[in-house]
């Protein structure tokens, strides 16, 4: 039974409740959280609007298997820490994913709610109680079964990398997360922009993490420090994870990409996020200065909105989004886009750039272009882009970020011939146990599939993590 003392035709009256946020003119000057979050009264009416439905499609759409209906029926209730104790049963970064989610395709996109009008705020909730628990500092860790004796070492700290760790150290496995840089979250440090998700709430989720039991080792480079032999011999652990993500940056190969002025969104967000340029003068990270200058980013994807509003927040003149489709095939999420539109981004839609342009001593000073017009669908789906004959024309610009995708580093499978890849330099694994080619050696995430989402790479960390406790069982 549902503690909502509404019945369903009333539920359905209730609007969907609005984020409180920061203020366009203001936030755009500053790195600070855009969405503020939901007060307790607003959380509460949000949760009313749940029809508390038999299907409960939600939890069919979450990637980790959040028990969707029952975390949202504790909110209504009023027990807030024990609404994110149930979350945490199948997500161990609850503050994250309520952040950088893309629910709007994902639970809310399976909620009954929206056939009709708006789904639930699925997101917010989750979002709410993780805030909730973590200023009142209980967090609720889920219990841990006994000490198997099993050890498990972990590629990379990123969504995929977490989530498994998180679920194996419940278990009972002893985890070890090896992470090559001088952090630990991957994507979640250097790819996410303060201002979408701050730094110290991934900081205290890996704390939670620590709590648990699982070991973090920073500046491990796998495939140079340490071989994956190496880690299933002489260093003792009985199964490995590869979760390196793809954060190889692919770019355009046009004219002048050589050119000064010119990043990838990887480099250009990780000298930002990670090393803290956008703290000039306090940290000393050398940084192209935006300040003043026209700005293009290359691309229509998250990533492309997280470097557009980031250059805007470092003082560019202009700072534009050049993508060669319309902004209906743009995959960005809709809400990043509607706060870049909101904070001065402006957009050039159906623009396709084809070469870089540049002075006497290498700077980049334009862009040449050409407008494009939507053809048939491709494989994606979407409507190819074609050129228009004639009508090409330059952009000046000063600043240029690509941020047209992304493949697999490829230095933990150069180093270990016997893990098979495909022609992209993909781990190939076993799309249910995520088992690779080699015995013992699990692959998930973005380094197997390709760019994808957090919460779907988490979810890949989740498969994994029961696949490889199977797995060492069963070598018992």
């Amino acid at each position: 039974m549902s503690s909502n003392p509404l019945p369903p035709k009333e539920r359905m009256k209730i609007p969907r409740q609005r984020m409180p946020e920061q203020a366009a003119g203001e936030r755009s000057h500053n790195f600070s959280e855009v969405n503020l979050g939901l007060a307790g009264t607003l959380a509460h009416q949000e949760a009313l609007r749940c029809l508390h439905c038999k299907s409960h499609h939600c939890f069919t759409g979450c990637p980790v298997g959040v028990k969707i209906k029952d975390f949202i029926e504790l909110i209504l209730q009023g027990d807030y820490l024990a609404a994110a104790a149930k979350i945490r049963e199948d997500n161990v970064l609850p503050a994250v994913t309520g952040r950088v989610c893309p629910q709007e395709e994902q639970c809310e996109g399976c909620c009954v709610l929206g056939k009709n009008g708006e789904p639930l705020a699925i997101g917010y909730l989750e979002r709410f109680v993780a805030d909730y628990e973590r200023q009142t500092g209980q967090v609720g860790l889920p219990a841990k079964a006994p000490a198997t004796g099993k050890r498990v070492a972990i590629i990379g700290s990123g969504p995929a990398g977490l989530s498994a760790a998180g679920d194996l150290v419940q278990r009972g496995h002893k985890v070890t997360v090896l992470e090559a840089l001088h952090e630990i979250g991957g994507v979640l440090i250097y790819g996410i922009p303060e201002f979408r998700l701050p730094k110290s709430i991934v900081r205290e989720e890996v704390d939670n993490l620590r709590r648990l039991g699982v070991e973090f080792r920073t500046n491990v480079v796998v495939g140079r420090t340490v071989t994956v032999d190496e880690l299933l011999g002489e260093k003792g652990y009985h199964a490995v994870f590869i979760a390196t993500g793809a954060g190889l940056p692919v770019f355009l190969n046009i004219p002048g990409e050589h050119l000064c002025g010119v990043y990838s969104a990887n480099e250009f967000l990780t000298r930002v996020n990670l090393m803290k340029a956008h703290e000039f003068p306090k940290y000393d990270q050398p940084i192209y200065d935006c300040r003043g200058k026209d700005v293009a980013v290359i691309g229509g994807g998250n990533t492309a909105l997280d470097a557009v509003r980031t250059a805007l927040r470092l003082g560019a003149k202009t700072a534009s989004i050049v993508y060669r489709r319309s902004e209906v095939e743009m995959p960005a999420r809709a809400e990043e886009v509607k706060h870049a539109r909101e904070e001065g981004v402006q957009f050039a839609m159906l623009t396709n750039p084809i070469e870089f342009l540049g002075d006497d001593k290498s700077w980049l000073t334009g862009m040449k272009c050409q407008r494009m017009e939507l053809g048939a669908p491709d494989k994606s789906g979407r409507r190819r882009p074609v050129a228009v004959a004639g009508s090409e024309f330059t952009m000046p610009i000063q600043v240029a970020i690509v941020a047209v995708g992304n493949r697999g580093n490829p230095l933990v499978q150069s180093a270990t011939p016997d893990i098979k890849t495909n022609p992209m330099g993909y781990i190939e694994a076993d799309p249910e146990t995520l088992l690779t080619s080699k015995p013992g050696v699990f692959a998930g995430g973005d380094i197997v599939t390709g760019g994808a989402t957090v919460i779907l790479a988490m979810g890949a960390g989740r498969r994994a993590a029961q696949a490889i406790d199977d797995y060492l069982r069963a070598a018992v």
